[in-house]
């Protein structure tokens, strides 16, 4: 028995007898499938063991943040068609701002009474642009930075305290959608995530928003480039009957033109064919190639299926060393 079929049939049976499950964070959850980040793949392979077991997680295990704790509950059957079937309910899909680690670190702050010196020290030791002002986890009064802090003292108004600095706080639920921080920290450089038992459970940046979509965009700059690299090794070589032909079975309708009609699981029926691959007359191995390529086909899935918790430090490897091939193989004029 896999640990999966294990983890899962125990649950079940806690669950028919009425126990309560104990909860599991996410991350700890998807280890049990091998896994250490909630891919396209990963999630559909999770979806369908969940569903053999008649189990849901909840909060459900794809949107939540990946080290906050789940449970375990009897699946409810919904009007939700899934694939075309009657099944379980579908999850909301919104990516919502509690998703992200920095809406998961608990901020540090200071005490509206605390001293322009201490709030200055303490910003300049942490590399603060900001500071919360609370007097509790879930009272906040106020945000200090360094704009409120010298728009104030070059009018010569009082700042000698966190409360004359302060400014009104923007503030958001953990439960919105990432576009809606967006909005918000455009303009104001920050939003505190106030978590659904009302604490302040973290703080999003700018700078944090920076690094989360510089994570993001590698994986498409790099899909794209590798893409494109095909096309252009691709590209002269075939024939329209050729190319219609490596069309997926089904799609007779689609017209195709050119390489760049095709898709990735097309590139690879093109060139499954042994007298294709001899028409781009490139001294390497085809059955590898062909992997890699369906490998890089794989992930590209997850890709486009923008996850927050990004892609698996292998998948991304993978994308860069065959980006970096393809290129190799340009500047030799291989291809």
């Amino acid at each position: 028995m896999s640990i999966v079929d294990d983890k899962l049939g125990h649950i079940a049976e806690q669950l028919k007898k009425g126990v309560v499950p104990p909860e599991e964070t996410v991350r700890s959850f998807l280890l049990w499938f091998g896994a250490e980040r909630r891919g396209y793949r990963v999630v559909q392979d999770i979806r369908d063991e969940l569903a053999r077991y008649k189990i849901a997680t909840d909060p459900d295990f794809e949107y939540e943040y990946i080290d906050n704790p789940i449970g375990f509950k009897t699946a409810p059957i919904g009007e939700a068609e899934i694939d075309g079937k009657i099944g379980i309910e579908a999850p909301d899909p919104t990516y919502r701002v509690g998703r992200l680690e920095p809406a998961n670190r608990t901020p540090i702050w200071a005490n509206p009474d605390n001293s322009l010196q201490q709030i200055v020290t303490l910003m300049l030791a942490k590399d603060f642009s900001q500071l919360p002002v609370m007097t509790s986890s879930r009272e906040v009064k106020g945000m200090v930075s360094w704009k409120s802090i010298g728009s104030r003292l070059a009018l010569k108004r009082p700042c000698n305290t966190a409360r004359d600095c302060m400014e009104s706080p923007q503030i958001i639920s953990s439960e919105e959608s990432l576009f809606s921080a967006i909005r918000v920290i455009a303009y104001y450089d920050y939003v505190l995530v106030k978590a659904q038992d009302g604490q302040i459970s973290g703080i999003v940046t700018a700078s944090d928003f920076n690094e989360q979509f510089r994570k993001l965009a590698e994986p498409f700059l790099l899909v794209g480039e590798i893409e494109n690299g095909i096309r252009r090794m691709l590209r002269g070589k075939f024939n329209s009957s050729e190319l219609q032909g490596a069309k997926a079975p089904g799609d007779d309708s689609r017209k195709v033109e050119s390489i760049a009609d095709l898709n990735f699981g097309e590139y690879i029926r093109l060139i499954q064919l042994e007298l294709n691959w001899q028409k781009i007359e490139v001294e390497i191995d085809r059955v590898e190639f062909i992997r890699v390529l369906d490998k890089v086909r794989q992930i590209r899935n997850d890709v486009m299926h923008f996850d927050p918790d990004g892609l698996e430090q292998a998948d991304l490897e993978t994308l860069r060393e065959f980006a970096s091939f393809l290129k190799r193989l340009r500047d030799v004029g291989a291809v």
